[in-house]
């Protein structure tokens, strides 16, 4: 957990706010006025991941970027699951305790899942969707895509469950989380300095602290969030009932381009699919001001 006051030599400036309403220390970002927008990260990244997209989104909308329990700002219990239904019932909890309504969810990797997971069970409360190099979960896809397990990321889970290594890796993310995103997709190394490497080490500074960045990858591998996000199947219309886009990243090596665009268009055949050549899996690395331009394009597309 990052001390509250941190701002990793100014380039997380950002006032720190926390909620405790779903049994932890949760930090969010809350900044600029009008319609919230959620920006949703995954693994193994935390709010700093959108520090360069936050000021001008904030010019246009009211911006609340959460860390997820385990990562950034936020606490990390020891005793509580890490799972895709626990997170989504995290942000859920933040969301009633600030009471949000009209919501625009911006999500990228397992914020993807996250976001899709509370529309279908509230909504009303959500009012437009932009995803980016993520999946909602319910997508039809042929059989010709690629599969996840196929995709660099997750062979490289499976190949190092029976042996140690993925635990070992992931649970040491302090001093392994650039090789992680690397192997996930991580393209733009011009930004790489001392403090890029502080900022995204400092939320695990030992095994227990890397709980969130094991369990992530674990849930999706092992299967376990199948049932919560069958469960939640009975509100996809309602899903399908909002403007969504997808802003991808085509260097992605954990969740496989072709497989994201198809399940995309098959939830929302008419709606913009935004190809990024040379964009990686953290596109919010590789491209932040591309991705707000067509974000704030798609605000005015769709007011």
């Amino acid at each position: 957990m990052i001390p509250k006051d941190e701002t990793f030599n100014g380039t997380w400036p950002y006032l720190p706010n926390f909620c405790d309403a779903a049994g932890f220390q949760q930090h969010y970002v809350d900044i600029g006025e009008g319609e919230p927008t959620i920006c949703l990260h995954g693994e193994p990244t935390w709010g700093y991941l959108y520090r360069n997209m936050i000021p001008k989104l904030a010019a246009n909308t009211r911006v609340i970027v959460p860390d997820h329990m385990g990562f950034g700002k936020s606490e990390t219990p020891a005793d509580r699951e890490y799972t895709l239904q626990a997170h989504t019932e995290n942000l859920t909890a933040l969301i009633d305790s600030l009471e949000l309504e009209k919501i625009t969810f911006v999500m990228q990797d397992w914020g993807g899942p996250i976001g899709t997971a509370y529309t279908v069970r509230h909504p009303t409360k959500v009012k437009r969707l932009i995803y980016m190099n993520t999946i909602a979960g319910y997508g039809r896809v042929p059989e010709t895509t690629t599969s996840i397990n196929n995709s660099p990321w997750f062979k490289w889970i499976g190949e190092g469950l029976e042996s140690g290594r993925t635990e070992q890796v992931l649970r040491n993310a302090g001093s392994t989380v650039l090789s992680i995103m690397k192997i996930i997709g991580f393209q733009n190394s011009n930004v790489i300095d001392d403090v890029w490497i502080e900022a995204y080490s400092s939320p695990f500074p030992d095994y227990q602290s890397s709980i969130g960045v094991y369990e992530f990858p674990i849930d999706a591998y092992l299967g376990r969030i199948v049932d919560y996000v069958l469960d939640g199947a009975s509100g996809v219309p309602d899903l399908q009932s909002k403007p969504a886009i997808l802003l991808e990243g085509l260097e992605d090596r954990a969740i496989p381009p072709d497989r994201a665009i198809a399940g995309f268009k098959s939830l929302w055949p008419d709606a913009p699919v935004i190809e990024l050549p040379g964009v990686g899996h953290f596109c919010q690395e590789d491209a932040p001001d591309l991705l707000v331009s067509h974000i704030l394009r798609f605000f005015q597309t769709n007011p």
